[in-house]
């Protein structure tokens, strides 16, 4: 599912040119993305685990149990990505279900993938 629209009028957008990093395995997380436009590559111990698209999220563990990264994300393209942090995590939490559910979709189906690899 498509978070793109739930986040289309967000004013805390951050822009990432391809090659860069947006945070690096072992950092500190306090943020999670929805990607706009782009692509991020998403590598555990230099290996990719996933390819991150327009609509979907990535740095969400950061917010669920406030460890360090467990990965690295690198841009593949030019990536426009909103920035939720805490407190506007709790509030889509509280106020849309979706939200919620396409959250624990993510985290079920990148944990189906790590467990079939």
């Amino acid at each position: 599912m498509d978070l793109r629209n739930l986040f289309r009028n967000d004013d805390n957008v951050v822009e990432v040119a391809a090659g860069s990093i947006l945070f690096n395995e072992g950092g500190p997380g306090d943020v999670m993305y929805v990607v706009l436009d782009g692509q991020i590559e998403v590598r555990i111990g230099g290996q990719r685990v996933d390819l991150v698209e327009p609509g979907d999220i990535l740095g969400e563990l950061a917010l669920i149990d406030a460890e360090p990264r467990s990965a690295t994300a690198i841009a593949t393209k030019d990536a426009r990505l909103v920035e939720v942090d805490e407190r506007k995590f709790l509030f889509m939490v509280q106020q849309t279900p979706f939200f919620s559910l396409q959250v624990m979709r993510v985290l079920a189906a990148r944990l189906r993938r790590r467990k079939a690899a």
